[in-house]
C-alpha cells in the first residue's frame, strides 16, 4: 500500500522538476509566462492554515501550532498580521488561548474584517472533549481580535461567538451576521446577529433556512440561497436586508452546488449549480445570466469582473489556477434551456497546484499556498 502522503511529494518533485526545466530555461516558453516563482515579492515561511486579505492590503494568517497536555496532544493556531511593508506581528498565541475546563482543538478556517480592517472576525474550527470517555465534538466558533492583538468582547462579555460560521460585519462595523448550523453536518444554517456594544438580538431572518448568505459590498443586504427546512423543495435566490424583512426573490434554481460570490461591485453573482455547470446571473436584471461548464472548484473575481480565477480543488485542497474568461449574460425567462459555453481555461504560475489563493483588494497581487510546507508566496497577478 502507497501512503496517500508519499504519492502528494512524488507529485511536487515532478512539478519541482518541472520548474526547474522552466527556469534554466531548457523548455521553449513565451516570454509572456516567464513568471519568477524561484523570487515571489514577499514569502511567508509558516505552515499556515488559513489567511486572508485585509482591506487595505494587509494579510492575517494562522499557523499551525500543536502542543501536548497530560493527557491529549492539541493543536492552538497562532495568529498574525503582516503589514504592507512585510513586518509581522502575532496577535494570539494559541497556547495561551484558553475557555472553560475542557481541553480543546481549534484550527484557523477563515478570516473577515470590519470595513476599516481593523477588526478581525477569525473563524476557527473547534474540537472539544466533552466527557471523560474522550468523546469530542466539532463546531464553528468566531474569535474577535484587534489588529493589535487585543480581543473584543462583545456587550463587555466574552469575544467567542459560538456556533458561528461564516461571520460578516455589516457597514457599520458593529453589526456582525453569521450562520448557525440548523441542519446537520452543515447542510442548512439559520442567520444570526450580534452587536459589538450590546450583544445577541434575533435577526429578523432567523426563522429561515439557508444553504448560503454572502453579504453585498457596502450596503445592510446580502444574496442568499434559501431551502426550505425539510430540503423538499428548489432552492431560491433571494436578495435580503439584513435590519428589516424585506426581501426580493431573483430566481428559482434549478440545482445549487455551493461557491456563491458576489462581484466586487456588488452587481454580479456566481455559484455552482451542478459538480460542472458554473451559473453567473446579473442582480439588478436577475433574467440576465450566462452558464459555462468550467469544473466544481474555487473561484475569485477579476478585479473588472470580466473573468475568474479558478482553483481546479475543493475548498482546503490543492489544484491548478486557471482564468476563465465569462461571456456576455443573456437574458432567459424561467424553464427556458440555457446554453452552456465551454470556455478555454488560461493556467498560471506553469501549472503548478496551490491549497489557497487570494487576489488583493486592489487587484495587484496575487497571494498563494503551496502544498506541503504550506508556506505563503505572494506574486503580481499574472494576466
Amino acid at each position: 500500500m502507497i501512503c496517500p502522503c508519499s504519492r502528494s511529494r512524488f507529485h511536487w518533485v515532478i512539478q519541482l522538476c518541472s520548474l526547474i526545466c522552466l527556469v534554466a530555461g531548457c523548455c521553449s516558453l513565451p516570454a509572456a509566462r516567464a513568471q519568477n516563482l524561484d523570487k515571489p515579492l514577499q514569502t511567508i515561511d509558516e505552515d499556515i492554515t488559513a489567511f486572508a486579505y485585509t482591506p487595505d492590503g494587509r494579510i492575517v494568517y494562522s499557523v499551525h501550532r500543536n502542543f501536548k497536555t497530560k493527557l491529549y496532544d492539541l493543536e492552538h493556531d497562532d495568529i498574525w498580521l503582516q503589514d504592507a511593508g512585510g513586518k509581522h506581528r502575532r496577535l494570539l498565541e494559541g497556547q495561551k488561548f484558553t475557555r472553560g475546563n475542557q481541553p480543546f482543538s481549534y484550527i484557523g478556517n477563515s478570516f473577515r474584517f470590519s470595513a476599516n480592517g481593523r477588526i478581525i472576525l477569525a473563524e476557527l474550527l473547534t474540537t472539544t472533549v466533552v466527557d471523560d470517555s474522550g468523546k469530542a465534538e466539532d463546531s464553528f466558533q468566531t474569535l474577535l481580535l484587534d489588529d493589535s492583538g487585543k480581543e473584543i468582547r462583545i456587550a463587555k462579555g466574552d469575544s467567542i461567538i459560538p456556533d458561528a460560521a461564516d461571520p460578516f460585519f455589516l457597514p457599520d462595523s458593529v453589526t456582525i451576521n453569521f450562520l448557525s448550523e440548523a441542519v446537520k453536518p452543515r447542510l442548512l444554517f439559520s442567520l444570526k446577529a450580534t452587536r459589538l456594544n450590546t450583544g445577541t438580538f434575533k435577526s429578523p431572518h432567523q426563522d429561515r433556512t439557508f444553504r448560503d448568505v454572502v453579504p453585498l459590498p457596502g450596503v445592510p443586504s446580502a444574496i442568499a440561497v434559501e431551502q426550505d427546512h425539510a430540503m423538499t423543495g428548489p432552492s431560491r435566490l433571494q436578495r435580503i436586508e439584513l435590519f428589516t424583512e424585506d426581501d426580493k426573490e431573483l430566481a428559482t434554481l434549478d440545482s445549487y452546488e455551493g461557491g456563491l460570490s458576489v462581484s466586487p461591485s456588488g452587481k454580479k453573482v456566481a455559484y455552482f449549480v451542478d459538480k460542472e455547470i458554473l451559473e453567473v446571473r446579473d442582480l439588478a436584471s436577475p433574467n440576465l445570466l450566462a452558464r459555462l461548464r468550467v469544473g466544481l472548484g474555487v473561484f475569485r473575481w477579476s478585479p473588472d469582473e470580466s473573468r475568474i480565477l479558478l482553483k481546479r480543488a475543493i475548498e482546503k485542497k490543492s489544484g491548478d489556477l486557471v482564468w476563465i474568461d465569462l461571456p456576455p449574460l443573456s437574458a432567459h425567462s424561467p424553464g427556458q434551456d440555457i446554453p452552456i459555453s465551454q470556455p478555454v481555461p488560461a493556467p498560471i504560475l506553469h501549472s503548478l497546484t496551490f491549497r489557497d489563493f487570494a487576489i488583493s483588494p486592489d487587484g495587484r497581487f496575487l497571494a498563494v499556498i503551496i502544498p506541503g510546507k504550506r508556506s505563503l508566496l505572494v506574486f503580481p497577478l499574472p494576466h
